[in-house]
């Protein structure tokens, strides 16, 4: 660093080096993803108790001297747990003591799953983060009319973000952002070829949607106006006044014949008026924003989903049901109140309805469209508090740190219950409120030792104010469930074999063990880590002298108070793995590549190509823009496929397409599928050594040298270099990127790794870069 730099940044601790991670660009993978640097951006060392004083006195700046009443914070996910678990009540504390009671923070978790999202405002003590999954299912719903009963689905998720003082309600709701782009954007690209009115119309359908359900709606500036553009960062910010951006002047705006070569602030645009109209009747009617949200019906694929609102002190039920076919739908949705009136307040239908006997309400929903039926009076109070009972409380699937507690409540009125928590010989805890059935918490108790027994009950309150109480029921905190990330299963390996496990709940004081086992022996330790969220280890087989086709397992092993406990193991073998006869690219796109048919794993256009320089499998095709699935099929059938992550039968892969062309790369050894685009690639590539005058540079190790650039293949996303006539010699070199030596790979792919080391005994020699791997080889 330049002397002059040293000082720059204020506060002055922000200039120690010892406070930053340092170690490269992360890769989003495993611990990386919470210790790597973000794109450049030097990571913070955040588990250090001065960084986190730190950042919480500059937060704190921000809040006292500058009146801001709230934050939105970025890459929440990528910094560790207990920075949250100890800012986020601070922030709270702070600013309430300047006067601000309505403070408000949010963060962005870019993840669709609510176990893991809901984590954040749980169990990291944070208000609320932006609502990944619910954009994710609008889409589904407005966008690809997928079956309305993913929404019931969805839904009836929501509990995993009650505890004692925040719920789903508190949730910043959205369609499009920056990051993923616009709502119009997606709309086009989910249905190509589709009339502009069609378009307009799923948008509008999309953003009723958001108004009406539970959460706080967020608009992106621009889709107001009907603003698309190819996909998502600088594709999607385009500005409101007139632009001389020739990517956004093309733009196809939906809703108007306008372009990006004038000013957008158009009050009579469709979709402003239907923005306009939706925060308007949402604020008179306040229980549309925050009143109970209670899942009603859902229709068998396309059609209605219907659910109510309901405030608790109104009383007053509101039923609100979409169409997402193209075709009027009409439906019996069930309601509170039997034989009342309804009347409608939103949308085209009928001007009142009045409920059967059994509270059974018949709604016509034109085409894309939605209807709202106010009911006439109060909900009728309930006479007596109804039954309540616990079921066995138990571990919840989806996340081992938490236990699911859930109540059977007799009756089908407007209900509140209350679920509480104790430990032996200690008093009565609030752990969450639910409003709408099924009624249920996912308690959180990833800080209490394994064997903790606890005791519940639930508490209902029926909309008359009686009150009933369940009998208790008892449950053990679960021991933590170990699982081995790498190597992947069924791989082939060489060398030093990474070794990584993760934990469930993780917890700093964690210490695991990796143990292995040869041609199905004896296990033996190979070593143990305690850094916290993903322990690894390496195991040298090189000096064990092994045949190649070697089975080889692998386990992880942990013990603690009132646990021990092992991994579920992963077989390898040793040598290079034979490869298939072919892999084909099955996904949802192969229709759009010629295929006769979508996951055509025969189909010869979906083949990819075996590279024999480094053995990996590619093929580049040209996509429309979309969001896809895809695996890797061997040998041309089902019978051995390969999802995420490398797993053998494993989930689909998820491509969120911008549009274009795109490579995919399949490798063998690791069974690992991945997707790669020219905008991901740097600008330039050099293979910077000790050969650098054999090549005509003016000197050796010299990056902006031009002999020693490298071509980037379209075809293959490779860089490539051929040398006629290299003379015969040891020699060492690195890839440099973009001619400088600010991004650096050597050894591994390593960023400012140790010199690659190569003999060549004389001649051609072609200088391969992968920059999916960072790899630099030559050959």
């Amino acid at each position: 660093m330049d002397k002059a730099e040293e000082n720059l940044k204020v506060p002055a601790w922000l200039n120690d080096p010892t406070l930053y991670h340092n170690r490269g660009d992360t890769t989003f993978q495993g611990e990386d993803s919470y210790y790597g640097d973000f794109f450049g951006l030097d990571d913070l060392f955040t588990e250090n108790p001065k960084v986190a004083d730190g950042m919480e006195e500059i937060y704190k700046t921000c809040i006292g001297d500058f009146g801001v009443d709230g934050f939105r914070i970025d890459t929440m996910k990528h910094v560790n747990n207990e920075f949250w678990q100890e800012f986020g009540p601070e922030m709270l504390s702070y600013a309430k003591a300047q006067g601000k009671d309505e403070f408000f923070m949010f963060g962005e978790v870019f993840d669709t799953t609510k176990s893991f999202t809901s984590q954040f405002t749980t169990r990291n003590q944070m208000q609320a983060v932006l609502d990944f999954p619910f954009q994710e299912a609008a889409r589904n719903f407005a966008s690809k009319s997928q079956d309305t009963r993913s929404l019931e689905t969805f839904f009836a998720g929501d509990d995993w973000y009650t505890d004692a003082d925040s719920n789903v309600y508190q949730l910043p709701t959205f369609l499009g952002n920056h990051d993923m782009g616009r709502i119009g954007s997606i709309i086009a690209a989910d249905n190509p070829g589709s009339a502009d009115t069609d378009q307009v119309g799923r948008d509008q359908l999309a953003h009723e949607l958001m108004y009406f359900s539970r959460g706080n709606p967020v608009i992106y500036y621009g889709d107001e106006q009907g603003f698309t553009g190819p996909g998502g960062d600088q594709d999607a910010r385009q500005t409101l006044f007139a632009s001389q951006v020739p990517e956004y002047l093309d733009d196809d705006l939906l809703g108007t014949d306008a372009t990006h070569a004038s000013d957008n602030f158009n009050a009579g645009h469709p979709l402003y008026a239907k923005i306009s109209q939706l925060a308007a009747l949402t604020k008179g009617h306040p229980a549309l924003r925050d009143g109970a949200h209670q899942h009603r019906y859902a229709s068998e694929g396309q059609g209605i989903y219907a659910f109510s609102r309901t405030d608790a002190e109104d009383q007053r039920e509101y039923v609100v049901a979409l169409n997402n076919s193209e075709q009027q739908q009409t439906a019996d949705v069930p309601t509170y109140i039997g034989k009342r009136s309804y009347t409608q307040i939103y949308g085209a239908g009928a001007d009142t309805v009045k409920t059967s006997a059994d509270g059974k309400l018949t709604v016509t929903v034109p085409p894309l469209s939605a209807v709202v039926y106010q009911s006439s009076g109060r909900i009728p109070h309930s006479k007596a508090a109804p039954a309540v009972a616990l079921q066995e409380p138990a571990a919840a699937p989806a996340d081992n740190g938490r236990i699911n507690v859930t109540a059977d409540v007799g009756g089908a009125s407007f209900y509140e219950v209350t679920f509480e928590a104790r430990t032996a010989g200690g008093g009565w805890a609030p752990i969450g409120t639910d409003d709408t059935a099924p009624y249920q918490v996912f308690h959180d108790v990833a800080a209490l030792d394994a064997g903790t027994v606890l005791e519940y009950r639930a508490t209902v309150l029926d909309n008359g104010g009686h009150r009933a109480t369940s009998q208790s029921r008892a449950a053990a905190v679960p021991a933590p469930i170990l699982t081995m990330q790498k190597p992947v299963e069924g791989s082939s390996v060489e060398g030093s074999v990474e070794l990584s496990a993760t934990a469930d709940p993780e917890k700093s004081s964690h210490m695991v063990s990796f143990e292995r086992s040869i041609a199905g022996g004896g296990w033996t330790a190979v070593g143990s880590d305690d850094s916290s969220p993903v322990y690894s280890a390496t195991d040298d087989l090189a000096g064990l002298e092994l045949a190649d086709g070697t089975v080889v397992r692998y386990r992880a092993a942990m013990t603690g108070p009132g646990f021990s406990v092992v991994s579920e193991p992963r077989t390898v073998t040793l040598g290079e793995a034979p490869q298939p006869d072919s892999v084909t690219v099955e996904g949802s796109f192969n229709a759009g590549m010629g295929c006769p048919k979508d996951w055509d794993e025969a189909c010869p256009a979906a083949f990819m190509t075996l590279d024999p320089a480094d053995n990996i499998w590619r093929l580049t095709v040209d996509l429309p823009a979309g969001q896809y699935e895809y695996k890797a099929a061997l040998n041309g059938t089902w019978g051995v496929s390969y999802g995420a992550d490398g797993l053998l039968n494993g989930s689909n892969i998820v491509l969120d397409h911008p549009g274009g062309a795109v490579t995919f790369r399949y490798d063998n050894r690791t069974h690992v599928t991945t997707a790669v685009y020219a905008s991901q690639q740097p600008q330039a590539v050099s293979a910077v050594g000790s050969m650098g005058l054999e090549l005509g540079c003016e000197d050796d190790w010299l990056p902006a040298c031009d002999q020693a650039q490298l071509t980037l293949d379209p075809a293959t996303q490779v860089w490539k270099l051929a040398v006629a006539d290299l003379p015969a010699g040891d020699y060492e070199f690195k890839a440099a990127l973009n001619r400088g030596w600010d991004e650096n790979y050597g050894a591994n792919g390593v960023r400012n790794g140790g010199n690659i080391s190569y003999t060549h005994d004389g001649g051609a020699v072609t200088f391969r870069y992968d920059h999916a791997t960072h790899l630099l080889t030559a050959g």
